[in-house]
């Protein structure tokens, strides 16, 4: 009887300290300057390693003191957490699913489409109730900006690791084949602009290609990028839980028993 008890505290006490380093890495993907701007999906894996740790903590108190009521409120709630995880994970495998990135000849970057994404990102992310906001937050940011200072030639330029946001937003795409002054100073064609994009895209630092359908798609590829990332830490968090929680359901029926056979004495 006291051996499940033990162990589910353990266990929980474990649960507790990988809250820890799921919190921190969780922080760190907030942090990062290309989330700045998407307030929806920047904490939720935070938010999931603050549940993870109050719940674990509930659980261990419960178990190692063998208190009843706590044990039931911490297998409910850790029910609902490996429910909320599953749903989590189902949701972001189906929107990350696919990519709109595509290779450019002569480019080390990628550079990204916005019908290659789900409909859900694109409804929900950038879609006209919420584009306007995320492009005000872009515009004063210096995401682009600290380009200038990184890259000065063409061919450094051409050849560097740029991210998605930074491939989308911060440059005229390729097809429009502008001239390479800076990362965001860019001469425009002689010949017909073959891409609604070619004519939005703007030299003034507050206009670049915020606007445009490759920025929206930089965006969204940051986005899957990162909820990639996550859900590493979601599916081993996931398998963690669900061994904690069988073994709290062991300690739970016999503190039960514990109980009733007091009762009966």
């Amino acid at each position: 009887m006291s051996l499940s008890n033990n162990l589910t505290a353990f266990m929980n006490f474990l649960a507790f300290m990988c809250s820890i380093p799921i919190i921190a890495s969780g922080t760190w993907l907030a942090s990062k300057p290309d989330n700045e701007c998407i307030h929806l999906l920047r904490w939720p894996v935070v938010f999931i390693g603050i549940a993870i740790m109050l719940v674990s903590l509930t659980g261990f108190i419960g178990a190692y003191w063998k208190k009843e009521g706590l044990l039931g409120v911490y297998l409910v709630c850790m029910a609902l957490l490996i429910v909320l995880l599953l749903v989590l994970l189902v949701l972001a495998f189906v929107v990350t699913g696919t990519t709109g990135a595509y290779m450019v000849p002569g480019r080390a970057y990628r550079e990204y489409r916005l019908e290659g994404f789900s409909h859900w990102l694109r409804d929900h992310i950038t879609g006209p109730d919420n584009w306007g906001n995320i492009r005000a937050c872009l515009a004063d940011s210096a995401i682009c900006l600290k380009l200038n200072y990184q890259y000065v030639t063409a061919e450094q330029f051409f050849a560097a690791d740029l991210s998605p946001l930074q491939s989308g937003c911060c440059k005229p795409p390729t097809i429009c084949e502008y001239q390479y002054m800076n990362p965001t100073l860019w001469i425009n064609p002689t010949h017909a602009i073959v891409d609604a994009d070619c004519s939005i895209w703007s030299n003034d630092p507050s206009q670049l290609c915020y606007s445009c359908d490759s920025c929206k798609a930089g965006l969204l590829g940051n986005v899957r990028k990162e909820w990639r990332k996550s859900i590493l830490i979601l599916i081993i968090t996931l398998v963690i839980l669900i061994w904690v929680y069988l073994i709290g359901c062991c300690a739970y029926k016999n503190t039960l028993n514990k109980a009733n056979s007091k009762g009966h004495k």
